[in-house]
């Protein structure tokens, strides 16, 4: 494969692909008053800042246009909860939210209950247009790949525009084998458009650009931008900003041991 990017190059893509998060239980409006300051660095913007719906308002009063407003929906325990489901989502969009992260429910998936999942998706998806939907599908506590490609595919059939793996909430969150099932379902979907977000537990460069190259290898080159690649993250800024500022290596990843 050809692609095979330096440290440098790594962190420009990843700070463009970058969702800058703040999803703690006792953030206030200070934290994310600061959240939305780092968003716009020295090195570039990032692609989105993603929040509780309670701060969407603020964060998108704050940030330029280019840099969207995420927020997260029926999470992070991702219950078969339609109802709360579609109020975050309304909640997200009438306060000027440009994407919502709604949290599949796994554990109804894990049960069996596979149309009942398909259609918590289907009016998750048709209350939220136009805005763009990520489906988390918390690929740490699925923890089989059979289990992962079909919640994949579930997401994909129901309109998302991104499949991302996890809420950062659970004991595994993303690992390259859980990204790999992951990424063979949206490559095998035919959809041109579809993303893949990795979240939770990318913490450096490194990290990211392990990431990058499955993309690279299963999507294409092109899809390395944040119309169809993004990250999660809350630390990964500071390592991009050290890597870009002082041209340091980053560490090497650890390799993971679940999916």
């Amino acid at each position: 494969m050809s692609f095979d990017p330096n440290p440098q190059q790594a962190a420009r893509i990843a700070l463009a692909c970058l969702d800058l998060t703040s999803l703690n239980d006792a953030d206030t409006p200070a934290d994310i008053e600061a959240l939305c300051r780092r968003a716009v660095g020295p090195f570039g913007t990032v692609a989105a800042v993603c929040v509780w719906p309670r701060f969407v308002a603020q964060a998108r009063a704050a940030l330029p246009p280019e840099v969207k407003v995420a927020a997260v929906a029926n999470f992070p325990e991702g219950e078969m909860a339609v109802v709360r489901a579609l109020a975050d989502v309304q909640d997200i969009g009438t306060s000027g939210g440009d994407e919502v992260d709604v949290v599949l429910p796994y554990r109804t998936l894990m049960a069996g209950r596979v149309s009942e999942v398909a259609e918590f998706l289907a009016e998750v998806r048709h209350a939220s247009r136009p805005l763009t939907l990520k489906v988390i599908i918390e690929s740490g506590e699925l923890a089989t790949a059979e289990l992962i490609a079909q919640a994949t595919r579930l997401a994909l059939a129901a309109g998302a525009d991104f499949v991302k793996t996890s809420t950062g909430k659970s004991k595994v969150s993303a690992t390259p084998r859980a990204a790999a099932v992951m990424l063979r379902e949206i490559a095998a979907s035919g959809l041109p458009a579809a993303g893949f977000k990795a979240s939770g537990g990318i913490r450096t460069v490194a990290d990211a650009r392990g990431y990058l190259l499955q993309a690279a290898q299963a999507l294409g080159e092109a899809a390395l931008g944040p119309q169809r690649l993004r990250f999660g993250a809350s630390g990964l800024l500071n390592d991009i900003e050290a890597v870009l500022g002082t041209g340091a290596a980053a560490p090497a990843p650890a390799a993971p041991s679940a999916y």
